[in-house]
């Protein structure tokens, strides 16, 4: 079973390390296509006459540098992790202790409610900008909106990808650390259950020593119980 937990982790924190970094590169590619700027949230308008798109306004660059940022720092935490698991699994008898998975539990909670906050962010923000979209030109679907034309020096031929990539990557993350959190309180749990048969363990082989060394305070200890 420790040995399970030890792969599952380890499989887990891997499919994690590529979401976030999906997530991470497919933001960035869009702020590169616009120019730098951040258009989750964004708003567009076309011009009749020049049968092109250009940008109305975009937020703050800050907003998608949060999802970036979120994204890479759980990819580089879950790399160490893997290297870890990989490191366990080759050498065997290596666990964390309480404290480590205690830690890695908080770390889990952490990761899980930034990870809501930038999956709303990506769903919201894009959806917002789709709304833009379509409303200033009549368009089936926000993704036909990137074999338009759109004005310099906006390059928007995979923005509905991209964002849409970042968006599904960043709920799969966050899915996939309900799953992490979940391990690491059956981890926790069993490493209670394995403290408490140790020390009942422990109990038993200092009484039957006591017994073996000193048979007077054991045949007295006896006594005592059989008086009561």
């Amino acid at each position: 079973m420790a040995q399970f937990l030890v792969v599952a982790e380890l499989v887990v924190h891997a499919a994690c390390f590529f979401c976030g970094i999906i997530t991470a590169s497919s933001v960035k590619i869009t702020e590169v296509g616009f120019a730098g700027r951040c258009m989750l949230y964004g708003s567009v308008r076309y011009n009749a006459t020049s049968e092109e798109f250009s940008v109305s306004s975009s937020s703050n660059a800050s907003l998608c540098l949060f999802v970036s940022i979120i994204s890479g720092l759980i990819s580089i935490y879950c790399f160490f992790v893997v290297l870890y698991c990989v490191y366990a699994s080759c050498v065997g008898g290596v666990q964390r202790g309480s404290v480590g998975v205690t830690l890695s539990l908080a770390l889990a909670a952490s990761f899980l409610f930034f990870l809501l906050i930038s999956s709303c962010i990506l769903k919201i923000g894009l959806n917002s900008l789709c709304q833009s979209i379509t409303t200033a030109k009549d368009l089936k679907s926000c993704q036909d909106a990137q074999s338009e034309n759109w004005s310099e020096p906006y390059k928007a031929s995979q923005f509905y990808t991209s964002l849409h990539n970042a968006e599904v990557s960043a709920w799969v993350n966050f899915f996939l650390w309900v799953v992490t959190l979940i391990l690491l309180i059956v981890k926790r749990k069993r490493g209670m259950q394995h403290t408490q048969l140790s020390g009942a363990g422990d109990l038993e082989w200092s009484t039957g020593v006591t017994d073996l060394i000193s048979p007077r305070h054991s045949r007295a200890r006896r006594w005592r119980r059989w008086r009561r």
